[in-house]
C-alpha cells in the first residue's frame, strides 16, 4: 500500500512541475499587437546549403542593401556559436497594407566577381533565410500530390548550362486578431491580464498579431528603360506576374539586375501559441517517436535478460563463498579461482590515475549538463523562438557544473590513494582544463578553415577571448570549488588491503582490446565485461571498464563517417567535409565522457559490492 502512495505522489509532483512549466512566462516570447499602418521589417539570417556546411552573410552576394545602412540585430552567445548573422534588410511592410510591384533595387550592375560568386552559390544551392517579428520564412511546393514545406528560398537556379535569379519575392504574412483575455490565458496569467507586458496602444483599437510568414520566390525579368526612372521603393509600372513555375531573369556580366516584392496580409484562425507548429512538422525536423520508442524497448528487454543473468551467476558465487566456513576456506586456499583471486590487487591505483580521475570528472559535468538542458527545454524554457537559447544553456549549464567535476574528480583521486588527499589542487586544474582545452584546439583549427573561406561561420576572435574569460572567470573556479569540497568529503573505505607485490595476470584466451572496445551505452554491459575480466584474474580493471561504455564513441564516429561518404555525397569541397568531421570528433568526444563515466561508476560500485564479503586472513 505504501507502494501505490508514494507512487501517486510522484504522479502528483511530475503533473505540477508540467503545469507549472505551461505556466511559466517566457521572457521575449509573449505577442505583439500590431495596429493597421504599424512598420514590419524583415531581417535577413546568414545564407546556408544543403551542398555544404559554410554559412556565408546575406550581403556576400550582390542583394539589395537597406538605405540607412547594414546594421546588425542584437545577438546572444548561442547565435554566434551557431553562426547566425541577422541584419535589417531593405523588405518593409505596413500591418494588413497590401502593396504589389514595390521595386527595392532600381538597376544594379553585376560586376566580374559578383557575377562569379553569385554562380557559385546557385552551384552550391544556397538559401536565403527570412525573418519577420521572429519567425523564418516558410516557402511551399509541391511534390507527388503533397505539400512540403521549406525555410526559406533559393538564390537561384541553373537551366541548361543558363543561370536564373529569383529576384522578386510574393510574401504572405498571416495575421491573426489580437485579444486581451486570450493573451492572458496563454501566458497563464489567469484574470491578471496586467501583469502582461503588453503594447501601450488603447484595447479599443483593433489590432493584430503575426502568426505566419510564408514566400514565393519568382524570376522577373524587369524592363531596363523603366527601371532608369525609378527609385527604392518606387511601383513598378507594367506589372509583375509571379510564376513560380517559369525563371526569365538570367544573370550576366555587367548586365543591370533588379529586385522587386509584394505583399499580402491574410487573417488565419491560427493561433499565437500554435504559430510555430508549421516549423515543427517539417519533413526534416520531424522526431521518429515510434523508432526511437521500438529501439528503448527492444535494448530494455536484452538489457534486463542479460542482467537478470549476470545478477543471478554474482549472487552463486557470493553464497556459495560465504557458505564456506573458515576451515574449509583454509583447504580451498590453493583450489580458489576466478575473481576471489584477485581480491588483493583489484583496488591497486591504476596507470595514468589522475587523467582517469580527470576524464570521469568531466564526463560527470558533460553527462549533468546535457540532463539539465534537455530537462529545461522539454519544461519549454528553451523554445524555437528564441534562437541559440539551447546553445547558451548548454554552455551556462557546462560553466555551472565545474563544482561537479572537481567534486567527482578529486573524491575519485581520493579513493585510489587511500584518503591522501595531496596532489588535488592539480587535479582539480586538469579537470578545469581538459575538456576544454581539447575543444579549443579543434574549433580554432575550424574556424581557420572558415576564415580561410571568409564564411560568417567564423567565430570572432572577440568572442573567443568571451568564452575563454567566461571559463577563466566561472568554470575554473567552480571546479577547484568543488574539488576542495572532493578532498573535505568523508573518505571510501576499500573492503580490503593488501601490500604485496601485484600478482602477475595469467594469459588469457582472448584478446582484452575485443572485451574493451566490444561494448556499447549500457552500463550494466560494461558490468558484465568488467566482470569477465577478473574473473579470468585480470585485475587491471580501471581504464577497461571506462573505454567499455565510452567504446560507443567510436561507433558513432564510423556512423558518421559511412553518412558523410554515402548519403552526403554532394557535400562540396574538402572544406565543408573536415568541417562536418571536424564537429562529429567534438561530438564524439564528449560522448564518450559521457558514456564512459557512467560505465566506470557503475564498475566501480559493482566491485565495492562484490569485494565487500571478502576478508584477507
Amino acid at each position: 500500500m505504501a507502494f501505490f502512495d508514494k507512487f501517486k505522489i510522484w504522479v502528483l509532483l511530475i503533473c505540477v512541475v508540467f503545469e507549472l512549466g505551461h505556466g511559466f512566462y517566457l521572457p521575449g516570447s509573449y505577442p505583439h499587437k500590431y495596429v493597421v499602418g504599424d512598420s514590419l521589417y524583415v531581417k535577413v539570417n546568414s545564407l546556408t546549403s544543403i551542398e555544404t556546411e559554410i554559412p556565408y552573410s546575406y550581403y556576400d552576394l550582390p542583394f539589395c542593401k537597406p538605405q540607412e545602412g547594414v546594421k546588425d540585430s542584437a545577438e546572444n552567445l548561442g547565435e554566434l556559436l551557431m553562426g547566425d548573422r541577422i541584419e535589417n534588410s531593405p523588405y518593409r511592410f505596413k500591418m494588413y497594407t497590401n502593396e504589389t510591384e514595390i521595386v527595392v533595387c532600381p538597376s544594379k550592375v553585376l560586376s566580374g566577381g559578383e557575377f562569379k560568386i553569385l554562380k557559385e552559390r546557385i552551384d552550391e544551392m544556397y538559401q536565403v533565410n527570412l525573418i519577420l517579428d521572429n519567425l523564418p520564412a516558410i516557402r511551399y511546393t509541391q511534390r507527388d500530390g503533397f505539400f512540403l514545406r521549406w525555410n526559406g528560398y533559393p538564390v537561384g537556379i541553373k537551366i541548361q548550362g543558363k543561370y536564373y535569379v529569383f529576384n522578386h519575392l510574393k510574401f504572405t504574412v498571416l495575421v491573426h486578431k489580437f485579444e486581451e483575455t486570450n493573451v492572458a490565458r496563454v501566458m497563464g496569467a489567469g484574470d491578471s491580464a496586467d501583469m502582461i507586458p503588453t503594447d501601450k496602444k488603447g484595447s479599443d483599437v483593433p489590432g493584430y498579431m503575426v502568426v505566419g510568414f510564408e514566400v514565393v520566390p519568382c524570376s522577373f525579368k524587369h524592363d531596363a528603360e523603366t527601371m532608369k526612372n525609378l527609385k527604392m521603393y518606387g511601383k513598378y509600372p507594367a506589372g509583375i506576374k509571379c510564376d513560380p513555375t517559369s525563371v526569365a531573369m538570367d544573370i550576366e556580366e555587367n548586365k543591370p539586375l533588379a529586385f522587386s516584392y509584394e505583399v499580402s496580409f491574410v487573417e488565419s484562425d491560427i493561433k499565437w501559441p500554435s504559430r510555430w507548429d508549421a516549423y515543427l512538422k517539417m519533413e526534416g525536423a520531424k522526431v521518429h517517436w515510434f523508432s526511437i520508442l521500438n529501439s528503448l524497448m527492444v535494448i530494455t528487454f536484452l538489457a534486463g535478460i542479460v542482467f537478470v543473468i549476470f545478477l543471478r551467476t554474482v549472487r552463486r558465487d557470493l553464497t556459495h563463498y560465504e557458505d564456506l566456513d573458515k576451515e574449509a576456506q583454509a583447504q580451498m586456499n590453493e583450489e580458489l579461482s576466478g575473481w576471489k583471486l584477485v581480491v588483493g590487487d583489484v583496488f591497486r591505483a591504476p596507470s595514468y590515475p589522475s587523467l582517469l580521475c580527470v576524464m570521469v570528472g568531466d564526463g560527470v559535468q558533460i553527462l549533468g549538463m546535457a540532463v539539465v538542458t534537455i530537462l529545461f527545454a522539454a519544461l519549454g524554457f528553451m523554445s524555437p523562438a528564441s534562437r541559440g537559447t539551447l546553445i547558451t544553456g548548454m554552455i551556462f549549464f557546462y560553466l555551472l557544473l565545474g563544482i561537479a567535476a572537481g567534486y567527482v574528480a578529486v573524491r575519485m583521486w581520493r579513493t585510489m590513494y587511500c584518503g591522501n588527499h595531496k596532489g588535488w589542487v592539480s587535479v582539480s586544474w586538469k579537470a578545469a582544463c581538459f575538456f576544454p582545452g581539447i575543444s579549443f584546439i579543434i574549433l580554432t583549427t575550424l574556424n581557420f578553415l572558415l576564415w580561410g573561406s571568409h564564411s560568417t561561420g567564423a567565430i570572432p576572435f572577440s568572442l573567443f577571448v568571451i568564452l575563454i574569460l567566461l571559463w577563466f572567470c566561472i568554470s575554473v573556479p567552480l571546479t577547484l570549488v568543488g574539488g576542495y569540497f572532493g578532498a573535505k568529503a568523508p573518505h571510501i573505505e576499500y573492503p580490503v588491503r593488501t601490500n604485496q607485490i601485484p600478482r602477475e595476470i595469467p594469459p588469457q584466451k582472448y584478446p582484452s582490446w575485443l572485451l574493451v572496445f566490444g561494448a556499447g551505452t549500457l552500463p550494466f554491459v560494461s558490468l558484465v565485461l568488467t566482470y569477465m575480466h577478473i574473473c579470468v584474474e585480470d585485475w587491471k580493471w580501471w581504464w577497461k571498464s571506462f573505454f567499455a561504455s565510452g567504446s560507443v564513441a567510436i561507433y558513432i564516429f564510423l556512423y558518421s563517417i559511412n553518412y558523410l561518404v554515402f548519403d552526403l555525397k554532394s557535400l562540396s569541397g574538402p572544406v565543408s567535409a573536415t568541417l562536418y568531421l571536424g564537429y562529429s570528433l567534438f561530438m564524439v568526444l564528449a560522448i564518450m565522457l559521457a558514456t564512459g563515466t557512467v560505465g566506470f561508476l557503475s564498475s566501480f560500485w559493482f566491485v565495492h559490492y562484490l569485494f565487500s564479503s571478502v576478508k584477507l586472513d
